[in-house]
């Protein structure tokens, strides 16, 4: 095995930092459903891919620059997480049927992108991805810095609502027990669809960061699934700031991993690092 040079680590701790950022940005929304609202909200990575495509389809059919159409997909995708939190708390659906519900629609959103977007692979062809920026030998390319950036202001933004507001403070006494919290005159019921509607808005902005940077098709949906999964996990639920952190230590783990070795062993440092974590932390069993 030849080791690879030193320029090659540094890039591909960048590149890992860079898809960490990612795996952050989408794994925020699903960790406060999942921590807040004890939703898992599998639902979360086809709203992520729909607004990709979406993304996708405003840019290169009717020509609005990708970053524009945050203006219009963020509170669309609003109004689709406060839909959703009604009927979900209509039926009184628990947190393990909330994951198979969720699965269900997922599923459903797929099918739906196949139908209007083929299983073609699509790419986002805009100056965004030209732009590349070059500093001691490395190259950072601008979606997926823009990405990096957007991921901790949305975290280190959502950490501070959480911890120093009033409306953060009710979140977390609703999560925490919602009777006393309402014995306290929070409004749990409209609490949850601000909530809902806020993670629905946080996958909408990660699909079109995933749209710039990444190419899509439909069957990526469920790829995506396990190690954002382990982000969350790892990062603690409920804790804006934990997936973005576990994201970063995934993906510079990942990218090490395929420089060092091979592609395959991406998938395998990941989940080794979930395990572990698991194993000395019996609290997140």
């Amino acid at each position: 095995m030849t080791f690879p040079s030193l320029g090659l680590l540094s890039q591909s701790v960048l590149s890992g930092l860079f898809l960490g950022g990612m795996y952050g940005l989408i794994g925020l929304g699903l960790g406060l459903s999942w921590g807040l609202l004890g939703q898992i909200n599998l639902t979360h990575f086809g709203f992520v891919f729909l607004s990709a495509y979406l993304c996708y389809h405003l840019t290169m059919v009717w020509g609005v620059d990708p970053l524009l159409t945050l203006g219009l997909l963020v509170p669309a995708f609003f109004a689709v997480g406060v839909v959703m939190q009604w009927a979900l708390a209509r039926f009184r659906v628990s947190t393990f049927n909330s994951l198979l519900v969720t699965f269900g629609l997922t599923v459903m959103i797929e099918a739906l992108i196949q139908k209007i977007w083929t299983a073609d692979f699509r790419k986002l062809q805009t100056g965004y991805g030209e732009e590349k920026f070059s500093f001691l030998g490395l190259y950072a390319p601008l979606p997926e810095l823009l990405t990096l950036t957007v991921s901790a202001a949305a975290a280190g933004g959502i950490w501070l609502l959480m911890r120093y507001t009033d409306l953060g403070k009710a979140m977390r006494a609703m999560a925490e027990d919602a009777p006393i919290a309402a014995a306290f005159g929070v409004n749990a019921r409209a609490l949850a669809l601000l909530l809902s509607g806020s993670c629905v808005a946080l996958a909408a902005i990660a699909g079109v960061f995933f749209a710039l940077s990444f190419t899509l098709t439909p069957t990526q949906i469920f790829s995506w699934v396990g190690v954002v999964f382990a982000a969350v996990m790892m990062g603690g639920l409920g804790n804006p700031l934990g997936p973005l952190l576990a994201g970063l230590v995934i993906g510079v783990s990942e990218a090490l991993a395929m420089a060092v070795f091979s592609p395959s062993w991406a998938p395998i440092v990941s989940f080794s690092l979930l395990i572990v974590l698991l194993l000395f932390r019996p609290a997140h069993r």
